[in-house]
């Protein structure tokens, strides 16, 4: 979240960055009416107070003298204004709600660099790799690749949980796996994060300390009966591993990565990409997470999408890069990179990865601190997080762009050693 100070000390420039992003104005003008209503009752208690002070203070002394008779109004004079203090302090407190909800409700500015638009229309694209693949015969998509091969069969995934689910069976399950790995491995090995493999749930204080909460509450699976939700990726848990703490400079940047499911109701999003296996209520993804000082998070931004990118090259599959529009941009992001991989089948690329750089906007939420060295007042740390890469989408993504005449599809030669019998 931002600082309630700096939304107050520059609304014109909130409101502006909130307008690039579309949000409703009147979102700024009611936190604007909440906090200058706040400011002023703080000041009428803090009058009251005073002058309760002052004249107990008299109370006092005219008891000393004997003048019991004198004080007897002073007394009933500020059991009334200590009533009247008590009933603007329960206003105050209201107020004061208002003003949190007001501020976990206001995203995160974006940088001057993400350019302006409404949608996905208006993202830009910065970068392309790979060659498109050319195909002596009409390439298909991976819904009926993987139903041809017996390796994806979405029909008992229905019957088991519904739609927006699927079953993998065979090569297909061993390549989600092998892919993993892989993932973890270059990570791990090459770019040097530190695996961890978190808890799959998590309580309404690690989701809010991401964002997630309150604003995309209608989007996350919530266990009933418990404080507990479903993870929609990754980030949620690892960034909270140092919530509340307060790090060493020296210890940054930490650098996380985890394999895990992850669960998301898709809300709203009801007829677009219901086929195969772009948008599902559960998939898996290797996630990327970063904290980092200040002065260091942009350019940790650039080989965060590198890190990711270096995965779809050695799996020799074409993408293209894009900066989301101001419009497009998630909800704590100050900037953001996708990556999208090129699907033949259907002809279009596809989001696999978003790169994103949040500020100190979740570390604010969460209570992430580090403490510069030779500096005794602490700071926030700037965190970061990117897909390095959804599983399942890097799997259609192989399907497709490895797809023969024959029906068959090729292994890319990056993962043929895990394929390797080991046994």
């Amino acid at each position: 979240m931002l600082e309630l100070r700096f939304v107050r000390e520059n609304l014109d420039l909130v409101r502006e960055k909130s307008l690039l992003r579309g949000i409703d104005p009147q979102l700024i003008d009611r936190f604007a009416v909440s906090d200058q209503r706040r400011l002023a009752l703080l000041a009428e208690v803090e009058s009251l107070k005073n002058q309760r002070n002052t004249v107990s203070k008299t109370i006092a002394s005219l008891k000393q003298s004997g003048e019991n008779a004198a004080a007897e109004p002073l007394i009933l004079e500020m059991r009334a204004v200590s009533e009247q203090i008590k009933a603007l302090d329960t206003t105050l407190a209201e107020i004061e709600l208002q003003l949190q909800d007001s501020i976990m409700s206001i995203p995160n500015l974006c940088d001057d660099s993400v350019p302006p638009g409404r949608d996905e229309q208006d993202n830009l694209e910065i970068k392309r790799w790979g060659q498109i693949p050319n195909y002596s015969f009409p390439p298909l998509p991976h819904w009926e690749i993987g139903e041809q091969l017996g390796i994806i069969d979405f029909d008992t995934a229905s019957r088991l949980a519904g739609a927006r689910f699927s079953l993998l069976k065979g090569f297909g399950s061993r390549l989600s796996r092998a892919l993993i790995n892989f993932f973890l491995d270059l990570h791990t090995q090459r770019h040097g994060y530190t695996e961890v493999l978190p808890p799959f749930m998590v309580n309404s204080k690690a989701m809010t300390g991401t964002g997630q909460l309150p604003k995309f509450k209608d989007e996350l699976f919530k266990i009933e009966g418990w404080d507990l939700w479903l993870i929609p990726t990754a980030e949620v848990p690892v960034t909270n591993i140092h919530a509340g703490v307060t790090l060493d400079e020296g210890e940054l940047p930490l650098k996380y990565t985890a394999a895990t499911p992850c669960f998301r109701s898709e809300a709203g999003s009801y007829g677009k990409d219901t086929r195969g296996l772009i948008r599902q209520h559960q998939f898996e993804k290797v996630e990327l997470v970063k904290f980092t000082a200040p002065e260091h998070s942009w350019e940790e931004l650039e080989s965060l999408l590198a890190d990711a990118e270096a995965a779809l090259q050695l799996l020799e599959l074409p993408y293209r890069v894009i900066t989301l529009c101001a419009g497009d941009l998630g909800f704590s992001a100050a900037k953001t990179y996708d990556i999208e991989v090129w699907l033949p089948g259907q002809n279009t690329y596809r989001e696999i990865s978003s790169c994103s750089n949040f500020l100190d906007f979740q570390a604010r939420r969460a209570g992430i601190r580090y403490r510069p060295k030779g500096e005794k007042k602490s700071r926030l740390v700037h965190t970061l997080n990117g897909s390095g890469l959804a599983v399942g989408r890097t799997l259609l993504a192989i399907l497709e762009n490895y797809q023969q005449a024959d029906g068959t599809v090729q292994l890319p030669k990056v993962l043929e050693p895990y394929f390797e019998t080991r046994f």
